[in-house]
């Protein structure tokens, strides 16, 4: 038996409004799914329009200029004696030309990328000579570093490009670039230094790599062992 919720009057199993008040009869377990159907947010997706690269470009680049020049003016007129503001504006010109190729221009060659990425980290090392006062680093220790990274990175990506590529096959070219980084780095180190050239550090990194990399040639030149390590890997 079921009663009005309002009047209290006896109601009948098919009512659908209690007949003396034409209060509405609603059974709780219906109410409930009622509840549950009604989603707490929108079922459709709605899409946004892109960005154009063009913009987003423009936009980067006007907050990197006005970085560089508010920091130039107030070492300038406010923050005097000292030049950190070309720490600054190296820093932005750093960023700059590296979201050249990923974001203004997108046909840039990436060849052509890495190097000016070299160039500009040159000319900012040659920017804290000023800040530091030091210059003997730059021509001796810093400008050979860049141009052996430089390379390195030109290599990597010259074999990554142009040679099979595969998961096996760009770890064994990233490995060998990177204990060919090491090795290099401690070599410009200890000839700056003035120092016997010896490796240490870096033999360790280039004892690791040399490891992974005969692992991963072994891989390659077995195919029933470079399928099964690929469906371990799940690569």
């Amino acid at each position: 038996m079921s009663y009005c919720v309002n009047c209290g009057v006896e109601l009948d199993a098919s009512a659908k409004e209690c007949p003396l008040c034409n209060t509405p009869v609603l059974n709780p377990r219906e109410l409930e799914k009622m509840v549950h159907a009604q989603q707490p947010f929108p079922t459709k997706k709605g899409t946004v329009e892109t960005v154009k690269r063009r913009d987003l470009g423009l936009l980067i680049s006007m907050v990197v200029l006005a970085t560089a020049v508010t920091c130039g003016i107030l070492n300038a007129f406010v923050f005097q004696g000292v030049m950190w503001s070309l720490a600054v504006i190296g820093v932005c010109a750093i960023l700059w030309v590296i979201l050249i190729p990923v974001i203004i221009y997108t046909k840039q060659p990436v060849y052509v990328s890495l190097l000016f990425d070299g160039l500009v980290v040159v000319a900012y090392l040659y920017m804290l000579t000023f800040l530091t006062g030091m210059g003997e680093w730059f021509p001796e220790l810093g400008v050979p570093i860049v141009l052996w990274v430089t390379a390195v990175a030109e290599a990597f990506t010259l074999c990554v490009r142009r040679l099979p590529r595969s998961f096996l096959t760009v770890s064994l070219y990233l490995f060998t670039a990177v204990g060919l980084l090491c090795g290099g780095l401690e070599i410009l180190i200890d000839r700056y230094l003035g120092g016997h050239i010896a490796l240490s550090w870096s033999a360790v990194v280039m004892t690791v790599c040399g490891i992974v990399d005969i692992a991963i040639i072994t891989m390659l030149s077995r195919r029933r062992l470079r399928n099964a390590v690929r469906r371990r890997l799940h690569f």
